[in-house]
């Protein structure tokens, strides 16, 4: 993948993170613009779309997470959160309205290259996957593509994006325990904290929609030791 035409948007509050990130993006053949908070963000949205953005979550005026939400609302850009290591809150809420991964600050060379480069080649196949991939599970049909989950009353089930690509992940895994790196990566493209829950929120709040909705279903089980594990057979549907 050529980085010499990926724009990158940084929108952050700290000079000296900018300076320095702009110079180490640089280096790497990106191109970047810069952007302190929410209204110089959208003064450089309006001459350009960016390949990619960089948001802080702490921002003078409007905060990180509403940012996040509008990105979300107007388009598909890839979203990288930049967070601090108590956020953790802030990091689920912040995959549960659009975001497509975090890094914690203060974050190496190395691993914010990876989570970028991981971030463009996502977004760059994304495009190919035209086959329609709709499984049925318990009462439930998924339908991955349209990113649609549907209850067995045949309405829409109400779930964020993070909850859906984390559905996705174990539907296309069925019958397997996944542990919290395999899950961390399938959905993210990155290797699992320690001591980072996320998944372990989002599979909470997953398991009690699930249930509310298929009481007694018990789709997801944890493995100790292991991981989760998607109890029930899945099946392809046209």
């Amino acid at each position: 993948m050529e980085t010499s035409s990926k724009t990158i948007l940084l929108v952050d509050d700290d000079e000296e993170i900018r300076r320095l990130t702009a110079e180490l993006l640089g280096r790497e053949g990106f191109v970047v613009e810069l952007a302190e908070d929410g209204r110089a963000m959208d003064r450089v949205l309006e001459r350009l779309q960016p390949d990619l953005v960089m948001l802080d979550l702490m921002l003078p005026g409007e905060d990180g997470l509403s940012i996040c939400r509008r990105l979300r609302n107007t388009g598909n850009v890839p979203i990288l959160m930049l967070t601090a290591k108590s956020d953790e809150t802030d990091r689920v809420v912040g995959l549960e309205i659009g975001a497509d991964d975090y890094v914690v600050k203060p974050f190496g060379p190395r691993e914010l290259l990876a989570r970028i480069r991981a971030l463009l080649r996502r977004a760059s196949a994304a495009p190919q996957q035209t086959a329609t991939r709709r499984f049925a599970f318990d009462a439930f049909v998924i339908d991955i593509d349209a990113r649609q989950l549907v209850g067995a009353n045949g309405e829409l089930v109400g779930v964020t994006s993070a909850e859906f690509d984390l559905l996705a992940c174990f539907v296309l895994h069925p019958r397997r325990v996944l542990s919290r790196d395999q899950i961390l990566d399938w959905t993210h493209g990155r290797s699992a904290d320690p001591f980072d829950r996320t998944v372990d929120i989002l599979v909470s709040r997953l398991r009690k929609k699930l249930d509310a909705l298929s009481p007694g279903c018990n789709l997801i089980n944890t493995v100790r030791n292991g991981g989760y594990l998607l109890t029930v057979p899945v099946r392809q549907v046209p």
